[in-house]
């Protein structure tokens, strides 16, 4: 079998405005393609930031994610970013209105992670 990355990590999301504004203008992704799918009745945006592909799917009809933290369901847990400062990346993210979880350290590795969401409530972590 010849695995050697992952292409990319797909998210739904219920906003369309809301969504590229936040993935696009706040966390820099670059915008390589969006299209409107008529049959699914959704958007559909290729983003890019680096090496890392998200494919973000916007559909308003779609049932909201259980509670974080608490209830969760199976499949996506959460998306890492690592950073060189979790500091440095959530007073950057404090200062645009995005609101950060305590930083803390990783109970395995030692290293400083912490979480913020989405516009829609996923999960996203931050990890040196």
């Amino acid at each position: 079998m010849d695995l050697s990355r992952i292409h990319h990590v797909a998210i739904i999301g219920s906003d369309y405005e809301r969504s590229k504004h936040f993935y696009v203008d706040i966390l820099g992704f670059e915008v390589i393609r969006e299209n409107y799918r008529e049959a699914q009745q959704d958007w559909k945006i290729d983003l890019r930031l680096q090496d890392i592909e998200l494919e973000l799917f916007i559909k308003a009809d779609c049932p909201q994610r259980p509670g974080w933290p608490g209830k969760e369901a199976y499949g996506l847990r959460h998306l890492a970013f690592r950073v060189d400062s979790v500091e440095d990346t959530v007073r950057e993210l404090n200062a645009l209105g995005i609101e950060t979880e305590p930083i803390r350290q990783d109970t395995f590795t030692g290293e400083k992670m912490t979480f913020f969401h989405d516009p829609d409530g996923l999960p996203l972590e931050l990890h040196e």
